[in-house]
C-alpha cells in the first residue's frame, strides 16, 4: 500500500524517482534483511521518501502506517539501524514523536550560541492528513499570499503602476538641488528695456539697406 493510499504525503517531494546505492551496501542490507527484518523494511520506507539532501523527518506514527506494524516494532527498527550506523537520528522540539532520519552523511552543527548548538539540514517532510487538526477542510483552503523570492544572480524587474510617491514633505534645510520649473517673474522696468531693444533692432532689420550698410 502507497503512502497516499494510507493518508500520507510528502509535504516536500524527493528529487527524481530513484535512488542510487552501491553493491557493498546491498550485500550489507541483505544481511540485515535476515538479522533484523523490520529494520530493513524500515530502512527501504526511509530512503525511498528521503529528500535529495538524504534526510526525512516523519512522525512514529506515520512510519507505524507505512510499514503496517506496531509503535514498539517501528523503534526497535530505528534503534538497530541507528546502533549500526545506517542513519542518524534527530529529535525535533523538546517532546513529541518526530525525527530527522538521516542517511548517509552526518549533520553538520554549528558552533556554540548561549550554550547551544544549531543544526541547519534539508529534508523531505512525511505528514499525515489524520495528525492535522483542520483536516476536514484539507484540500478546500484558500490559497496563500505569493512572497515572491529572490536566488542568487536574479534580479526584480519593475512591474505594474507603482505605488504613488510619499506625501510628506522636504525636512528643512534638506531640500533636492534641483532646477526650477517655473522662471521668476522679471522686474516691469527690465521687461520694458527689453521690449525697446528688441523694437529697435526689428525696425533697423526691416529697414531698406543702403550702399554702405554700417548701421547694423
Amino acid at each position: 500500500m502507497t503512502a497516499k493510499e494510507k493518508g500520507l504525503a510528502l509535504a516536500t517531494a524527493p528529487g527524481g524517482t530513484w535512488v542510487q546505492t552501491e553493491r557493498a551496501t546491498h550485500e550489507k542490507w541483505a544481511k540485515l534483511i535476515g538479522s533484523h527484518p523490520k529494520a530493513a523494511a524500515l530502512m527501504h520506507v526511509i530512503v525511498g521518501n528521503m529528500g535529495r539532501h538524504n534526510a526525512l523527518v516523519a512522525s512514529v506514527p506515520n512510519l507505524q502506517r507505512m510499514m503496517g506494524c506496531s509503535r514498539n516494532t517501528v523503534l526497535r527498527a530505528i534503534s538497530v539501524l541507528r546502533e549500526q550506523n545506517w542513519i542518524e537520528v534527530r529529535q525535533l522540539g523538546g517532546v513529541g514523536t518526530t525525527n530527522a532520519y538521516i542517511v548517509n552523511d552526518r549533520v553538520a552543527w554549528t558552533g556554540k550560541r548561549d550554550g547551544i548548538r544549531y543544526s541547519l539540514f534539508s529534508a523531505a517532510v512525511l505528514v499525515s492528513d489524520d495528525e492535522q487538526p483542520d483536516r476536514a477542510e484539507i484540500g478546500t483552503q484558500p490559497p496563500l499570499e505569493r512572497v515572491p523570492s529572490l536566488y542568487p544572480g536574479e534580479r526584480q524587474l519593475p512591474a505594474g503602476p507603482g505605488l504613488p510617491p510619499p506625501s510628506q514633505g522636504f525636512f528643512a534645510g534638506m531640500e533636492p538641488d534641483l532646477p526650477a520649473t517655473e522662471q521668476p517673474e522679471p522686474d516691469p522696468a527690465m521687461r520694458e528695456e527689453l521690449s525697446e531693444l528688441v523694437s529697435g533692432l526689428g525696425d533697423k532689420l526691416r529697414a531698406p539697406a543702403s550702399d554702405d550698410a554700417t548701421d547694423i
